[in-house]
């Protein structure tokens, strides 16, 4: 089907809803389905007064928690207006006679959360749910189960063969037949929210990797869609080619032969969005309402609705940002650049239009420089700056200038801004020379006015000092000795990141499903439990007052009985704040008590997250979990007892490999022989994995290359063929890894 060419406009809004509208369902003509975080869903039809407008039809209520995926039965002898399948919050499956507005089946069997929905041909329904299975019910009762992820299930859609394609928050896509696993789609680097299929083509996956995807039925990766800043929610093709996409960062995208040809701003994050079969396309915003936008001009709203929609999206916008912790709205305008600086290189923040802009004040030329542009800064939940699936207290953009392309530069308050930019510049590959300037930015804009300034530099992989322009590189008559790019590895590498908002509400969607089971209704939390919990995260968010904040006894009781009685699949959340824990001095010293009990809390994780079926989402959090244990040396006596337990799983690929060079700068200090060969064996194990990522094989080589200069077992090494592995790193495409490659073959040469 072909569509004129041109851009999309606002054409109406469907507001009825209280909260969030999550979830689309297009209804062959017929009607429009949304669903929402207000527990209901509601039913649009064409109006019979305006054209291409819709009115509310029916209200669908039955859930008792939000509403997530829906689907459509088209009107039949038992439906003759057609049929609505919704799936919620509260684990259940609905199907509803729109004639009545009555829910007709109730499905239960799905532990938690749905978040998936298809019918097929024969009437059936296939649901997925975070409980990581695939569930097909016939007249609302479930006749067949199986597990296909090891993580969340978090999308399912249905080919036209009648093939099943999952997609889940351990980054996969799977096409089955029956229960048969066909195919493993394997190149997502994070959750994999949203599958469509293009029929003939193959399918399309929306990621929280902030890409979008299309794939042969093979699962060979035809095309990459780069251009969203954040979480992909959604994704939905049209016949014509056009592909619409949804995202945290507030905008939907359309796309056209993979390149992003119009992107429309929303005052919230857009979960969901599908097309009509005219080619407009229906989208669900945070902001309670839905929304169609069409190409075609004889459609598009009257004037006062777009002006109106234009003033609500500036108003959202101008109370979202902050800059520095202030309103961008507080901010000065262009006609402060008209007053001098008061010295070289001191920054300041103005507003333009919807944009905070940094300059610096250039004193040799009288004039103020434009740095770039500074984005949102800290907020509630939702507002928070995302960059590469990771939400940011501050993410500026940073202009280079001399046409290099805008650099994104990521901030969280408690960092030390001096280890960010160090990182930074290493990363982004640019001069030594920008770090104080850097510095002196961040400090001026994240409100930060007693910070002591360091003019030192160490590099954040090796510790080594930066060679300084103008000073003497070694004294006359030194030994010189062999210079290494990345080894050997001083410091520890922490896991110093949560997403608090989003770990108290698994923990509450979990504490709502124990809840509603009789079985687990003693193990939920009560209204003081979780509250003691918020209050865990609110000390935990605040980290300027680290030095003098402290935890409640009865804080880590409520921990220990989610740890200790919850369902193995409902853990990793506790786990994760544990891991944050240990980074709090005072929340660091009172787990090391509970390691000298004989209830070890650490051991008990171990116990709980290797106990088969082992759940990925545990694993990777207590990894983590260990890994931070070592910001503080009074845990190095239990983390060198239980060395040989650390290495038993490969399956989380960076976070192991960070474990382990952890492990590495630990034992050469404790001149742990028998721990460094163990260590510098798992090291070798990752290092030879030829399908790794390539930043964890980088952690593993380094890993290889410290023990070797510095640690007691270089010949171990030597006889391992360090040498043929040094080799084969020498010739990677990616420069850290080629680099640390020939640091590993100097140390081999050298006496």
């Amino acid at each position: 089907m072909a569509l004129e060419a041109g851009q999309y406009s606002l054409n109406c809004e469907l507001r009825a809803h209280e909260d969030d509208v999550r979830g689309i369902c297009i209804c062959d003509g017929f009607g429009i389905a949304t669903s929402s975080r207000d527990r209901t869903v509601r039913y649009w039809t064409p109006d019979p007064e305006r054209k291409h407008r819709y009115v509310l039809s029916k209200t669908l209520a039955g859930h008792s928690g939000f509403v997530g995926p829906l689907a459509w039965i088209p009107p039949c002898e038992r439906f003759p207006d057609g049929g609505i399948v919704s799936g919620g919050m509260d684990a259940l499956v609905l199907l509803w006679d729109l004639r009545t507005g009555e829910a007709v089946e109730t499905m239960k069997g799905h532990k938690l959360q749905v978040t998936g929905l298809v019918v097929d041909d024969n009437g059936d329904i296939i649901s997925s749910s975070v409980d990581c299975t695939i569930r097909r019910w016939i007249k609302g009762h479930e006749v067949e189960l199986w597990e296909a992820h090891s993580m969340a299930i978090q999308a399912v859609t249905r080919l036209p063969s009648g093939d099943i394609v999952t997609g889940s928050s351990d980054s996969f896509i799977r096409l089955w037949k029956g229960k048969n696993c066909q195919h493993t789609f394997v190149g997502h680097t994070d959750t994999v929210r949203a599958l469509a299929v293009i029929p003939g083509l193959g399918i399309l996956s929306a990621s929280h990797d902030s890409s979008v995807r299309l794939w042969t039925l093979t699962g060979q990766l035809l095309m990459e869609m780069l251009g969203h800043s954040s979480l992909v929610y959604c994704v939905d093709a049209h016949s014509s080619g056009l592909v619409a996409s949804g995202s945290e960062d507030c905008s939907l995208k359309i796309w056209r032969d993979g390149v992003c040809v119009q992107s429309i701003e929303h005052p919230g994050c857009v979960w969901d969005a599908k097309f009509l079969e005219n080619g407009d396309v229906v989208t669900a915003c945070s902001d309670g309402a839905a929304r169609i936008w069409t190409l075609h001009s004889n459609q598009i709203a009257p004037p006062l609705e777009l002006e109106a929609y234009a003033r609500k999206l500036s108003l959202y916008k101008s109370n979202r940002k902050k800059v520095g912790g202030l309103n961008l709205s507080d901010l000065p305008g262009l006609e402060a650049l008209q007053t001098a600086g008061m010295n070289d290189g001191q920054t300041k923040v103005v507003r333009e239009g919807d944009n905070g802009v940094a300059y610096s004040w250039n004193a040799r030329e009288y004039k103020w420089d434009k740095i770039g542009e500074v984005v949102d800064g800290p907020g509630d939940g939702n507002s928070r700056p995302t960059l590469g699936g990771l939400q940011y207290d501050y993410v500026f953009d940073v202009d280079i200038g001399d046409g290099e392309p805008i650099r994104k530069l990521p901030y969280n308050h408690g960092d030390n801004p001096y280890d960010v930019a160090d990182k930074w510049l290493l990363k982004e590959n640019l001069p030594l020379s920008y770090r104080q300037q850097i510095v002196e930015f961040v400090l001026q804009n994240t409100g930060q006015r007693d910070f002591s300034l360091d003019q030192s530099f160490r590099d954040p992989y090796t510790g080594s000092s930066a060679y300084i322009p103008g000073e003497t590189s070694f004294s006359v008559g030194t030994v010189v000795k062999p210079a290494y790019k990345h080894i050997p590895k001083k410091g520890m590498l922490l896991f110093e990141i949560a997403q608090f908002d989003g770990i108290l509400k698994k923990i509450t969607e979990f504490n709502v499903a124990l809840s509603a089971e009789m079985e687990h209704k003693t193990l939920s939390l009560s209204e003081l439990e979780l509250s003691r919990l918020s209050a865990i995260v609110n000390i935990l968010k605040d980290t300027a007052h680290y030095h003098s904040s402290t935890f409640a006894y009865v804080d880590f009781i409520v921990l220990l009985k989610i740890l200790r009685t919850w369902p193995i699949s409902m853990i990793f959340p506790v786990i994760d704040i544990f891991r944050m824990l240990i980074l709090h001095p005072d929340g660091a010293s009172k787990l090391l008590q509970h390691t000298k009990k004989e209830n070890d809390v650490f051991l008990e994780m171990l116990k709980r997250t290797t106990t088969p079926p082992a759940h990925a989402g545990n694993l990777l959090t207590y990894i983590r979990a260990i890994t931070n244990l070592f910001k503080h040396s009074f845990f190095s006596q239990w983390l060198q007892v239980h060395c040989s337990e650390a290495s038993f799983n490969k399956n989380v690929r960076l976070s192991y490999s960070t474990l382990v060079l952890n492990y590495a700068v630990l034992l050469i200090g404790l001149k742990d022989t028998q721990g460094q060969g163990q260590v510098l064996s798992a090291a070798l194990e990752i290092a030879e994995n030829q399908s790794l990522d390539d930043d964890s094989k980088f952690r593993a080589l380094v890993t290889v290359g410290s023990l070797m200069l510095e640690g007691l077992v270089k010949s171990i090494g030597v006889a391992f063929d360090v040498q043929s592995l040094a080799r084969h790193a020498k010739s990677s495409n990616d420069a850290k890894i080629a680099e640390v490659g020939a640091d590993i073959e100097q140390l081999l040469t050298s006496t």
